[in-house]
């Protein structure tokens, strides 16, 4: 992601993504969301990055997709108070990391000052 066009290109592929797996259309809108939210601040405040697709499909056969964003940035500094609703270090509202992590089933970051972010979300699609 390296132009605003890119987010969109970004939330085109994960609305692909989401209707392959078979989720319905809420769950579509928020996996959606989540990705636009996340690639938006890999590019703010990354500088950039990647956004990777992945389909895991747990032993009971139920499936899901995964989405993972990478940046080189300079590292969220206090990724607690990141996480906080209303927190921000530009202008936006300050809910897209807690509001990403909402809206999925599974959330991990990795980080730190000058390692750049790395965050992997997970959506399960229902039974």
């Amino acid at each position: 992601m390296r132009t605003e066009e890119d987010l969109l290109t970004v939330r085109h592929a994960v609305r692909a993504a989401t209707v392959a797996v078979g989720f319905g259309l809420v769950d579509q809108t928020r996996v959606v969301t989540a990705a636009s939210e996340l690639a938006r601040n890999a590019y703010v405040h990354g500088g950039g990055g990647t956004v990777s697709l992945d389909y895991p499909r747990e032993p009971s056969g139920r499936r899901g997709l995964r989405l993972t964003v990478t940046d080189e940035g300079p590292g969220i500094a206090d990724l607690e108070a990141a996480l906080t609703d209303g927190f921000t270090t530009g202008a936006g509202l300050g809910h897209g990391l807690g509001g990403a992590r909402r809206l999925m089933d599974e959330f991990t970051v990795r980080t730190g000052p000058g390692e750049g972010t790395v965050v992997v979300v997970t959506r399960w699609a229902v039974r």
